[in-house]
């Protein structure tokens, strides 16, 4: 008997603790997002980020609470002798969270526990195996990464720089934290979670579809809005188009009307109504 109720207890705790560590999380989100924004952090953002500007009000509100729950929740470590500052955290937040915008319960890039800064764009090694089974090895300088274990990394100078300028298509925080979106139901392969299981036939036929006229157009060796890095990959192909959809939205809308529609209902939000 006393074995029983020993294994009744430990059950109705386990129950209690997966029903409410989501719940207690839900709770403690709402309050952040409910805390004032602080005006000092306006400023900054104002200044280090001028695409928020264009932000509808409520758009706006959206984000500060977004920010407050992502700063809250994520951990900054400087790489190569950086000093994390407010600015540098507020700055990836604000541009991370808009892709956050109008989702009913953001999960908040759930498998992101990190955000590594480097100064400048820093070099990674990669291994390569061709067709015969030889191995090569490779530098490439990156300005960003997202690593399905966690961690998303980011040059600053590379950050500051697209925040700076916003409307000429980069923006290194967008197109490594879509990654993240991407990943949130495994490897990025271009097809992030949908909300429902009739949205994956269309997603797949218009992402594919704008894909492959992207790859025969690079082969022609045309100009492209995307350009040829969209080209090499579905997650790439993703990526890159979420950081022109919140930059050249209307020329993302000219070039590839399904493609952004498409965006425009994953994302919840339309950009040239900003």
């Amino acid at each position: 008997m006393t074995m029983l109720l020993v294994l009744f207890g430990a059950v109705l705790a386990l129950a209690l603790w997966a029903w409410g560590g989501p719940v207690w999380r839900e709770h403690r989100r709402r309050q952040q997002r409910r805390t004032p924004f602080p005006q000092a952090w306006r400023k900054m953002l104002q200044q280090r980020v001028p695409y928020l500007r264009r932000l509808p009000a409520d758009l706006r509100l959206q984000l500060q609470g977004h920010i407050q729950v992502f700063l809250a929740e994520k951990a900054f470590i400087g790489c190569r002798g950086l000093v994390i500052t407010d600015e540098m955290k507020l700055v990836i937040a604000a541009q991370a969270c808009l892709l956050l915008l109008n989702q009913p319960r953001p999960a908040y890039f759930p498998g992101m526990r990190q955000v590594l800064v480097y100064p400048a764009a820093f070099r990674v090694d990669r291994h390569h195996t061709d067709e015969a089974g030889v191995v090569t090895q490779e530098q490439q300088v990156l300005s960003g990464e997202s690593w399905s274990q966690g961690q998303v990394i980011l040059s600053w100078h590379d950050v500051v720089e697209d925040a700076a300028v916003p409307g000429d298509g980069y923006n290194v925080v967008v197109h490594e934290f879509a990654h993240q979106l991407d990943q949130e139901d495994g490897e990025a392969n271009g097809a992030p979670p949908l909300r429902h299981k009739a949205d994956y036939a269309r997603w797949s036929k218009v992402m594919h579809g704008a894909f492959s006229a992207l790859q025969a157009q690079v082969e022609r060796g045309e100009d492209t809005l995307l350009g040829d890095y969209a080209a090499t990959e579905p997650a790439e192909f993703f990526a890159v188009a979420s950081e022109v959809f919140f930059e050249l939205p209307d020329r993302l809308l000219e070039a590839h009307a399904d493609l952004y529609r498409e965006l425009a209902r994953y994302y919840r939000i339309d950009p040239l109504s900003w």
